[in-house]
């Protein structure tokens, strides 16, 4: 159970590397337009708002790899950063677009979920 909740784990790191690079660097371009359903002058209106937000879509990314690496000694910053993952996911359905909640909280939810089942099956 533990090598599924580091891949999730993974996964969610992954995708929140994703979100950066759509967010900070093709926000403007084609794909960011495309993903997000933009118009090129709101792209344009929106942009350093969206960097922004890549950034800190960045430091989970950051704090879920820094989670991985510590093995058993990173059980409690994988609980941090999934549940901020999660709590940015919900946050973001209510406030933007409800697929959020899909495409971030769940897999968060889910990884946490495991998380912790396994931690607890080791104890």
């Amino acid at each position: 159970m533990q090598l599924a909740a580091n891949l999730l784990v993974a996964f969610v790191a992954l995708e929140h590397l994703g979100f950066l690079i759509l967010e900070m660097f093709l926000w403007t371009k084609p794909a960011g337009l495309r993903v997000f359903g933009l118009t090129p002058e709101f792209a344009e209106q929106s942009a350093s708002l969206a960097a922004n937000q890549g950034l800190y879509n960045g430091f989970l990314f950051a704090g879920l790899v820094w989670a991985l690496m510590r093995g058993r000694e990173g059980f409690q910053l994988k609980v941090f950063f999934l549940g901020c993952v999660c709590v940015a996911g919900v946050f973001g359905a209510l406030t933007a677009s409800g697929s959020i909640l899909f495409i971030q909280a769940l897999p968060g939810a889910v990884a946490l979920t495991l998380a912790v089942l396994s931690e607890r099956a080791r104890a």
